[in-house]
């Protein structure tokens, strides 16, 4: 194991009626002034906005809402989320929603107390900011990412298209209901599991030593994100499943499988390029980039390989590992995406992102 220092800064409720139960004394710790962050208003249909908004108001908050956060977070979106936060003395951001929105609001945190560009000073001169951001709080309604878990942030600039990790404010706390991600589309729940795998699989091929317990939390962590993804391709409403997912994408990136080792996320590195150009959904792409990879570095490590195909697939050999990956379970997430209901789910998504560039103007 390589030497390390862990620390977790984020406390997580977890389960049915988690915010109804938590919120109203969280909220007790924090000033008056709340800036609600939310996407496209998908919560505003399924009754999250409604919830949360009670409690809120309930708690004596003056709540300040900053809307249409995009999936594919841009640096712009954080400034505008910044000029909010300061104009109205913000006590505690409260982003609800799921990866995207997390994200867009880390980095509000911070670039909401200093005038110095956090793009500029992170991204072209490479420094970490050390101010103290504004508190952070994450409501969950889409699961796959993890971000609710940490303090790095994928963020896009469109100038320069450019999309890459940042690092501020982790969220001191997280609600994570899985009744909250039940009106989802599939294609939605299927992208952030395979972006959960996606994690766990990148750091377990990080470089570390042998029979290391990071990797077998990450086994873990795998074959309980692809047996619950199976689950869900032949019950898209299965709640058991749907928490389990909840939780992997949470031990995901919560740090632990990442302590005592080295790793680069080489997929995510090039899926974000790719997203920075097309504005590609991020769990897709990662299912494209990975095979397509893996195919190219298992002669590297084959032992490595050959222990998650029998971990995680039940297969034999490294070959067969990305064999799995690639034609066992991509094929029936593939079949869904270009199944009927699947073009309709991802074209009715598309078009809200369309709707949600003419909002920003």
């Amino acid at each position: 194991m390589e030497n390390f220092v862990y620390e977790y800064p984020t406390k997580v409720y977890f389960g049915k009626g988690a915010a109804g139960q938590h919120l109203p004394g969280i909220l007790a710790a924090y000033g008056p002034n709340v800036l609600l962050a939310y996407g496209s208003g998908s919560i505003k249909k399924n009754g999250v906005y409604e919830e949360i908004t009670g409690i809120l108001k309930a708690a004596g908050k003056t709540v300040t809402e900053f809307t249409g956060i995009m999936s594919n977070p841009t640096f712009a979106k954080v400034r505008e989320g910044a000029k909010l936060a300061r104009e109205h003395k913000i006590d505690l951001i409260l982003a609800v929603g799921g990866g995207s929105v997390v994200d867009c609001c880390k980095i509000v945190c911070a670039q909401a107390v200093t005038d110095e560009d956090l793009w500029d000073l992170e991204m072209v001169r490479h420094k970490a900011p050390t101010i103290t951001p504004i508190p952070l709080g994450a409501v969950v309604t889409a699961s796959g990412t993890g971000a609710e878990m940490n303090g790095g942030a994928v963020i896009t600039n469109e100038d320069a298209k450019i999309k890459g990790g940042m690092f501020a404010a982790a969220p001191r706390f997280a609600i994570l209901d899985p009744e909250y991600t039940m009106s989802l589309p599939r294609m939605q729940v299927l992208s952030g599991a395979f972006d959960t795998l996606s994690h766990a699989m990148e750091t377990y091929f990080g470089r570390s030593d042998r029979d290391n317990v990071s990797d077998e939390v990450a086994l873990a962590v795998m074959h309980s994100t692809v047996t619950n993804m199976r689950a869900l391709l032949q019950d898209i409403d299965d709640y058991t499943a749907r928490s389990n997912l909840m939780w992997t994408s949470a031990m995901a990136e919560n740090g632990i499988l990442k302590v005592g080792r080295v790793t680069d996320f080489e997929c995510h590195q090039m899926e974000h390029q790719l997203g920075a150009y097309t504005d590609c959904n991020h769990g897709q792409g990662l299912a494209v980039l990975h095979p397509a990879y893996y195919r190219h570095i298992v002669k590297d490590a084959p032992e490595k390989f050959a222990r998650l195909g029998r971990a995680v697939f039940g297969v034999e050999g490294a070959e067969a590992a990305v064999d799995a990956l690639a034609r066992i379970l991509l094929p029936k997430i593939q079949a869904f995406f270009e199944s009927e209901e699947g073009q309709r789910e991802f074209a009715e998504w598309k078009a809200q992102q369309e709707k949600d560039k003419v909002k920003q103007g």
